[in-house]
């Protein structure tokens, strides 16, 4: 491939306030700026699940973001929903519709944050509504310092594709309870809380509860790349 691959980068939805009177898009640069950086062209993509596979027919991958509101959790089998729960039906509606069509394709794929959350229901996993509910003396998973300094260590798992990407060691409210019958568990908090997914049935299919698009550690910029060589045949 002598072109840039194109990789559609979905955008966060805001109501009305602040920056407009009327609904708009937001998406912090730091991920375009990571995609680009890795030599990808990033596209941002809107919320319309309907137009999900026209979107698909013209990228090469996809990452999709995270952001402040939660996947609902009608999508993986829970009943109740916790008064914490903050739920962007139509974003989530579009991002499932678009991970589900990219996997269905083969295409790339990269979860972050929300993002991984989204993809391990794709995948058939299930998440904790709210962390310190479930998890005994669970860390600050909210992370309260600003989110380009680290908050936490996470273990990488030996013999993942992320640790194939990101070599050995240590380098959120929500998290993946089960990762389902295919996904593989590639990273894991001090707490025992699942910082990432992936599933080897598909090219490249990774998610991570951290964001690496602020290039924090080596081996976040590495994960780009990765996902950058994965479009190339």
């Amino acid at each position: 491939m002598s072109r840039r691959p194109v990789i559609g980068v979905t955008l966060d939805s805001e109501q009305p306030g602040g920056y407009s009177k009327y609904p708009w898009y937001a998406l912090r640069r730091n991920y375009l700026d990571a995609v680009a950086a890795a030599g990808g062209l990033p596209v941002a993509v809107p919320h319309d699940a309907v137009l999900a596979g026209d979107y698909l027919d013209h990228l090469d991958a996809l990452v999709v973001t995270g952001g402040a509101f939660d996947v609902d959790p009608s999508l993986y089998g829970d009943a109740g929903r916790r008064a914490t729960v903050t739920l962007k039906q139509n974003r989530t509606e579009a991002e499932l519709a678009l991970t589900v069509g990219a996997l269905g394709r083969n295409m790339p794929v990269l979860g972050i944050c929300g993002g991984q959350q989204l993809l391990a229901v794709a995948l058939g996993g299930t998440l904790i509504q709210h962390i310190p509910d479930v998890v005994a003396d669970a860390l600050p998973h909210e992370q309260p310092n600003p989110r380009h300094e680290p908050g936490h260590t996470v273990s990488v798992v030996a013999g993942t594709l992320l640790h194939r990407i990101v070599g050995t060691g240590e380098t959120h409210h929500q998290a993946v309870r089960d990762p389902g019958r295919y996904a593989v568990v590639n990273a894991v908090a001090p707490d025992g809380v699942i910082e990432g997914v992936e599933d080897t049935r598909h090219r490249f299919c990774l998610g991570v509860q951290w964001h690496p698009e602020y290039f924090i550690d080596p081996g976040d910029r590495r994960i780009f790349d990765a996902l950058i060589a994965a479009c190339r045949p």
